[in-house]
Formats: C-alpha cells, sequence, structure tokens
C-alpha cells in the first residue's frame, strides 16, 4: 500500500508552488493529500481538504474570515482546525510524512499541525523564516526546517531547486525504514549538563543493565522541554532528573530557561522519579558581554566562548528549592528527592571554583522545608559526579519502578 505525503498551505498565493512539489511527490511512488488553509482568493487547484473544513474544525466560520478584517481570528482558527484534521488524519493510518511551504505566517499555522504529530513521522517546513529562530514554530517536536532563500512566491530558478529538494527530502524521510533495533525496552528520561556527565554516564549504566532504555536530554531549555513533552505523552515509565539546572534560568533569566513548569512533568503524569538539585549553581548566558549589568559584578565562569555561567546566590538557592519541593508534593507516584552535600555539580565541589556551601545550604533546606512529609529526601555526603551518588539515584529509581 501507498504511503501518503499530506501537503499544508494556502492554495490561494501558493497554490502552483503545492502543484510542483505534488506531482514531484507522486513521482517517487507516493499518494499525495492537500489540505488548503487559504482564506481570501480561490484554491489554485481543487483540494483533498477544503479551508471550510479547515476553519470548521477550528471553530470558525470562513465567510466571517474571508472578508481580510480578522487576519489575527484567522490565523488562530485556522491554525487549530488544521491541527485537529491533521491529527486525525494522522489517527486514522492516513498520513505518513507532511510537507508545508509559506512565509511566517503560513509557518506558523503549519507547524501547529505538524506539533500535533509524534516524533519520528517526518515533518519538513519550506519557510521564509527557516534560517533564523525556529523554535518557536518547533516546539519540541523534530520539525526539519528548509530556508526558502526566496519568498514561496513563484517558481524560479531558485525555488525549482528549494522546492524539488524539498519534496525529496519529505519523499525520502517517508520511504526509508528504519532499521530493525533491539527489542522495545521501557523507557526512562534522564536530564544531562557538562557538569554531570558523568554522573547520567554511570547512573545510565546501571539502569541500562537492568532492561531499561535510558534517553538523555541536554538541559539547553529546549531539551528539558522536549524530554518533559515526552514524558506528558506517556512514551515513559521513570525520570531520573538529576540536572535540574533549568530552574535557574528560570529563576536568573538565563538562556536555558525551560519554564516555570520544569520538574513537574513527571508528577503530573504520574511516574516514578528521582529529583537532583543538579547544577542549581549555575544560570546560562551566552558570551560575557550578554550578561546582564546587574550580575556583572556576581562570580561568572566563561564555560567556552558562547556560554556563560553565573554562580547563584542564597536567595536563589531558596527559590529553586521551592520549586523542586512543589514539584515533588504534586506527585501521583513514587518521588524522592536526592541531595549532594559535596557539590550540585563538577565546578560545586570542595575547592571547585563554584564551591559555595552557604548557597547549596539554602537550597537543601529550602526542599526540606517544603516538601510535603512522607516524600523522602535523601543527604549524602557526595559530589553529584561520585559514582556512589549517582548509584544510589538509579537504585532508588530501580527500586519505584520495580515495586
Amino acid at each position: 500500500m501507498k504511503k501518503t505525503v499530506v501537503l499544508v498551505g494556502s492554495l490561494d498565493t501558493k497554490g502552483k508552488e503545492f502543484a510542483f512539489v505534488k506531482e514531484l511527490i507522486e513521482k517517487e511512488g507516493l499518494n499525495t493529500l492537500v489540505i488548503d488553509f487559504g482564506v481570501i482568493g480561490e484554491p489554485v487547484f481543487i483540494p483533498d481538504v477544503t479551508r471550510q473544513e479547515v476553519a470548521a474544525a477550528g471553530g470558525g466560520n470562513l465567510a466571517h474570515l474571508a472578508g481580510g478584517e480578522h487576519k489575527d481570528e484567522a490565523m488562530q482558527v485556522m491554525a487549530d482546525g488544521l491541527a485537529v484534521i491533521v491529527r486525525q488524519l494522522y489517527d486514522q493510518g492516513k498520513l505518513d510524512g507532511i510537507l508545508g511551504m509559506g512565509g511566517s505566517g503560513g509557518t506558523s499555522i503549519a507547524t501547529a499541525g505538524m506539533r500535533t504529530l509524534p516524533v519520528g513521522v517526518p515533518k519538513v517546513m519550506v519557510s521564509t523564516v527557516g534560517g533564523g529562530d525556529v523554535s518557536a514554530y518547533a516546539g519540541t517536536k523534530d520539525i526539519t526546517f528548509m530556508p526558502s532563500i526566496v519568498d514561496v512566491a513563484g517558481i524560479n530558478s531558485i525555488s525549482r531547486v528549494v522546492y524539488a529538494n524539498a519534496a525529496g527530502a519529505i519523499a525520502g524521510m517517508v520511504k526509508v525504514t528504519p532499521p530493525a533495533g533491539d527489542a522495545e525496552k521501557p523507557l526512562i528520561t534522564a536530564s544531562m549538563f557538562g557538569n554531570t556527565t558523568t554522573a547520567v554516564d554511570h547512573a545510565r549504566a546501571i539502569l541500562e543493565n537492568k532492561g531499561y532504555e535510558v534517553l538523555v536530554f541536554h538541559a539547553t531549555g529546549a531539551g528539558g522541554k522536549t524530554m518533559e513533552s515526552l514524558i506528558a505523552d506517556g512514551y515513559i515509565v521513570g525520570s531520573l532528573d538529576i540536572t535540574t539546572t533549568e530552574l535557574a534560568d528560570t529563576v536568573c533569566g538565563g538562556v536555558f530557561d525551560a519554564g516555570p513548569e520544569r520538574v513537574t512533568a513527571a508528577s503530573k503524569a504520574g511516574i516514578p522519579a528521582v529529583i537532583v538539585p543538579g547544577c542549581v549553581d549555575m544560570a546560562n548566558f551566552w558570551g560575557i558581554e550578554s550578561v546582564p549589568e546587574k550580575y556583572q559584578n556576581r562570580l561568572l565562569y566563561k564555560w567556552n566562548p558562547n556560554v556563560t555561567l553565573l554562580r547563584t546566590n542564597v536567595p536563589e538557592n531558596v527559590k529553586m528549592g521551592e520549586m523542586i519541593a512543589a514539584a515533588a508534593n504534586a506527585a501521583t507516584a513514587p518521588v524522592a528527592i536526592v541531595l549532594p552535600l559535596k557539590g550540585v555539580s563538577m565546578l560545586d565541589s570542595p575547592g571547585g571554583m563554584f564551591w559555595d556551601e552557604a548557597a547549596d545550604r539554602a537550597c537543601f533546606e529550602s526542599i526540606k522545608k517544603n516538601v510535603k512529609p512522607g516524600i523522602p529526601v535523601i543527604e549524602m555526603d557526595y559530589n553529584i559526579n561520585d559514582p556512589e551518588f549517582s548509584g544510589k539515584c538509579a537504585d532508588l529509581l530501580l527500586d519505584m519502578l520495580q515495586s
């Protein structure tokens, strides 16, 4: 049975471009299914799913939107409607990959649909904003962005090649079958930073030796969000959240902020979790010149030419302790908090540049003060990267999973 690529875009302004790509994809032996989310002009060709259907799925009325006076409302309605229809097609087995093309508005609507799809479903977005910061469009999903170079407005000597590459990309993704891996294993997530690599590698080996597959996420804001989205989607059986450093960026306004909900996904999903205030000694900024003026007199460390670390202080650690306790308090499955008394990172160890017992203690005491009775808070006289500490974290999670 032929696989199907779903094409999403505005067929009034981009109809010729989509017809071009549609033909190329079908020449590769694939079916196409076209969804039109244009609002004002008439479509260049008849789609498989009309704009009227998209608007209705988004709770709107196309006649109301077509006048052009309600562009903001139209964008939202069509994005909502596309998201509903794309997910329905996937659930019905009628979508094996998806391709969109457009400017910033079209990209916003098309990627709203793409974000409803699981990780692993091929997603390609040809966009005028493809070469810039696309994090808002991608969210936590694996959308491949292709810069359109020129506007998606006509077929010319440059766009012809870009569109053909896009057609080839989505066709190749859909047609390739991943090689078989090991027998499916239960999935555990683990958060990691350069300063906790040793700890996570040791704990991961223990967990994998017991038959689990460990997915490691770099705690860079996007990494934490992606990890928690997989937990929320029900893929994960346990969480080893040993690197909660993104909370420091939330508190201090750093560049790796994953939002105030970070650390809460396991509690909401009802899966066992081990939580560690890992790397909460550091908030992250880009080059030294990017560090806000209010922090210029604080302890700073050039981790590399592009990343500067700020050593967090007592009040900031009190706040992070409160956030960690709140996340644990919301748990509906077994949870434990483990405290490394000899430092929460590689830099925060006795004699290390970020060693600050008072700041660490502020975080630890805040956790103990605010956590509910009955939630284990285990203090260990080790650094986070000592094998005794990471081994204990792994063993705790295994006990929870096997009880």
